[in-house]
C-alpha cells in the first residue's frame, strides 16, 4: 500500500525516529501506525545489541542539587562518539534521565533505567536513540548524596562532582563546596580520609615501599620505616582531608576548611566522569 507524508510525520512525532526509517517501517507494518512503533523498538533493540560490547567513552556528565542545597545527583550518559553527544536528541535524553532521576530518587542505576516516562521505561528511550543514530548508549554512572550541604561542579561535560559539607553550623558554604569540588575533579582523590581506604590497599601500598628499599640496597632495620613513609604519601595524595589544597599549597584541604569555619568537614564526595 501507498505510504502518506501525514503516515510518516506521524510516526515521527511518536517515535522521533528519521524520515526514511519511518517510511521503511511503515511499509514493513502495511501502514499500521501501532505496528510500526513495534517495528522501530524492535529495530532499536537489534541495534542496541549489536552495540553492546562496543567501547562509549564520549557523552555528557549532568548534576542536580536541591533548592534546600541538601540533596544532589550526578549522572554521566555516554555515547561512542562526540559528535553524536552534541546532538539535540542526545542532550534531550540527557535531560529527560536526569528530570526521571530528580523526580524519582532512585536507589540504583538499575532503578534509574526502569523509571517509566510516560508510559515508557527511561531505558526504552536510550534503546530508541540506539537504534535510531547507530551508536551504544548507556548511563555509565549514577550518584545520589543528602546531606547538610550538598555542593555541585561540572568540569566541561566530561566529570561531576558532588561534595557533602558537614558541620556547617547551618550556615551556605556554597563557594566553599565548589573549591572543594574543584579540588576533586583536578587531583582525583579516592576517599576523604584514611578511615576511607581499604586495609588491603594500604598493606600494598606498604609492599611496594619495603620491596623498593630491597631493591635499593638499604638496611633491613629500617625497611619498616621506609614503608610507613611510603603510606604516608600514599595517604596525602590520596585521601581529600591531606591534599595540598590547589588553591593555596601552604596548607592541605583540611587546614583549608578549617580556617573557613572551625570543624567545617566533608563528610562523602563523589566524582563521575564519561568512560570512567
Amino acid at each position: 500500500m501507498a505510504i502518506t507524508a501525514k503516515q510518516v510525520n506521524e510516526l515521527r512525532q511518536a517515535t522521533g525516529a528519521g524520515m526514511m526509517d519511518c517510511k521503511n517501517a511503515l511499509v514493513e507494518a502495511d501502514g499500521d501506525l501501532e505496528k510500526a512503533i513495534d517495528f522501530l523498538r524492535k529495530k532499536g533493540q537489534k541495534v542496541a545489541a549489536k552495540r553492546a560490547d562496543k567501547e562509549a567513552s564520549e557523552g555528557n556528565a549532568y548534576t542536580y542539587i536541591s533548592d534546600d542545597k541538601s540533596e544532589g545527583i550526578a549522572i554521566t550518559l555516554n555515547c561512542e562518539t562526540e559528535p553524536v553527544s552534541n546532538t539535540d536528541e542526545f542532550q534531550a535524553l540527557g535531560k529527560l534521565i536526569i528530570d526521571a532521576a530528580v523526580a524519582n530518587k532512585p536507589a540504583s542505576k538499575e532503578d534509574l533505567l526502569s523509571i517509566q516516562v510516560d508510559g515508557k521505561a527511561v531505558s526504552e528511550y536510550m534503546v530508541e536513540l540506539s537504534g535510531k543514530i547507530g551508536e551504544k548508549i548507556e548511563v555509565s554512572n549514577y550518584s545520589y548524596l543528602k546531606g547538610e550541604q550538598v555542593v555541585a561542579y561540572l568540569h566541561g561535560r566530561s566529570i561531576a562532582v558532588l561534595v557533602n559539607l558537614a558541620s556547617t553550623g547551618g550556615e551556605d558554604f556554597e563557594g566553599v563546596g565548589k573549591d572543594i569540588a574543584m579540588q576533586i575533579a583536578a587531583m582525583k582523590p579516592i576517599a576523604v580520609d584514611e578511615n576511607g581506604i581499604d586495609p588491603a590497599v594500604v598493606e600494598r601500598e606498604k609492599q611496594i615501599g619495603v620491596e623498593k628499599a630491597k631493591e635499593e640496597g638499604k638496611p633491613e632495620h629500617i625497611l619498616e620505616r621506609i614503608a610507613e613513609g611510603f603510606v604516608k604519601k600514599f595517604y596525602k595524595e590520596n585521601t581529600l582531608l591531606s591534599q595540598e589544597f590547589v588553591k593555596d599549597s601552604k596548607v592541605n584541604v583540611k587546614q583549608y576548611l578549617d580556617s573557613v569555619k572551625k570543624g567545617l568537614t566533608v563528610k562523602e564526595f563523589v566524582r563521575v566522569g564519561i568512560g570512567r
